[in-house]
């Protein structure tokens, strides 16, 4: 095929394409010899989305990876969009954590095995995978005790100074790449990542058969934590969203919300509560509270019922005026969520049964190379779920 030259997201590089599909139409009758040349291949066009610094984003062909003993290397497939990489995209960073070098975005993520490390035993080529994006660097405290989210030396894609996965071709802990069954897509097993955030919020906020549940905010965090909370026995859910976005209280219905709660500016959160208490008939036992909006979290603990729990899992202002003495009065329980941990097997259990469907996040697609309309879509809130395709080859779910 004839090279050809693009501009993609201001920058300029060179998309060498080749027909490497069959395997008929080269001289190699050898297994190796024809996987050196995929690699050779694969150098040319290991295209990636990079971010340099605050607002500037680019396309960039990078060489191909090779992978360690313990690692496999990658052809990705599906990546999703998070709001974490547009705050990075817009801003440069998130709190204290600063880029200082340029850092290929993306960790919501599903690919490939295409080859694998001399130490890796459970994984093969042609496996496809979903990827856990954090991955413990040393047997400390936390890792001993199960909750390596928690440990300070994390490796995490996409987090500086940790590159990410959103490219053609990636390297990552085989330990941490989990093979999905016939019956899960790419796109589902990307998806794995926001719905784990889910997990880990239930399993803090202790949900069980019978709950009643408060979630606040009906982005794509808030939907898999409804998800997440009916499969897991919850009787009731209310979820809020804001009226500019009805669509997605609409998606929250679609999705087994029973009952969606719009927020105009101007309600006052003890207003709201009051709201939600009507609509339950009494207070509910669990609040996940996702969208760190203070005035959000201040109707979060307001509605939680006494000896409750409220589950903190979107990110704000580091300093936040909350109802501290209402929550310690009433033995309200405040608990933090940092990611997760261990809960990618759970989640692929729960895609495979199709006791969860996370297929109606999905509502925008790109190939990689349209990278710029696809982090735009994003920022602009329009939708639900981003999704962009990494293999030229195979664009489905």
């Amino acid at each position: 095929m004839v090279p050809t030259h693009q501009t993609v997201l201001g920058c300029t590089f060179d998309n060498q394409q080749h027909d490497i599909s069959n395997p008929a139409a080269h001289p190699l009758s050898s297994t190796s010899l024809l996987s050196t040349l995929l690699t050779t291949v694969m150098e040319l066009n290991n295209l990636s989305v990079v971010l340099h610094s605050k607002g500037d984003l680019r396309l960039e062909t990078r060489p191909v990876p090779k992978p360690g003993p313990n690692e496999v290397l990658l052809q990705m497939h599906s990546v999703g969009i998070c709001g974490s990489d547009v705050h990075y995209w817009q801003h440069g960073s998130i709190g204290d954590v600063v880029l200082t070098k340029p850092m290929v975005l993306g960790h919501e993520a599903a690919g490939q095995v295409i080859k694998v490390g001399s130490a890796v035993k459970h994984l093969q080529v042609g496996d496809r995978v979903a990827i856990e994006p954090g991955v413990p660097r040393e047997i400390d405290e936390f890792f001993k005790n199960g909750r390596y989210n928690l440990s300070p030396t994390i490796f995490f894609c996409a987090t500086p100074p940790d590159d990410g996965n959103l490219c053609r071709y990636y390297t990552h802990n085989a330990n941490f790449c989990y093979k999905l069954p016939d019956n899960v897509t790419f796109e589902e097993g990307a998806l794995i990542e926001p719905l784990s955030v889910g997990i880990h919020a239930c399993r803090r906020a202790g949900m069980t058969l019978g709950s009643t549940v408060l979630i606040c905010g009906a982005g794509p965090i808030g939907l898999v934590c409804l998800l997440v909370a009916k499969a897991m026995g919850a009787a009731q859910v209310v979820i809020t969203g804001r009226d500019l976005f009805p669509e997605r209280l609409a998606m929250a219905k679609e999705l087994g919300a029973d009952f969606q709660l719009g927020v105009k500016r101007g309600d006052g959160p003890q207003q709201l509560a009051k709201s939600v208490e009507d609509m339950l008939g009494a207070q509910p036992h669990i609040t996940i509270e996702c969208s760190g909006v203070e005035s959000s979290i201040q109707t979060a603990i307001y509605a939680t019922r006494s000896g409750g729990v409220v589950v903190l899992v979107g990110l704000g202002s580091e300093m936040t005026n909350v109802p501290l003495v209402n929550a310690a009065t009433r033995e309200v329980d405040i608990r933090g969520v940092f990611r997760y941990c261990n809960t990618w097997p759970m989640a692929i259990a729960m895609l495979a049964s199709g006791k969860v469907n996370v297929k109606p996040l999905v509502t925008h697609r790109f190939p990689l190379e349209q990278a710029a309309q696809a982090f735009e879509t994003t920022r602009q809130s329009l939708g639900i779920k981003v999704m962009l395709k990494c293999d030229q080859n195979d664009q489905n779910p």
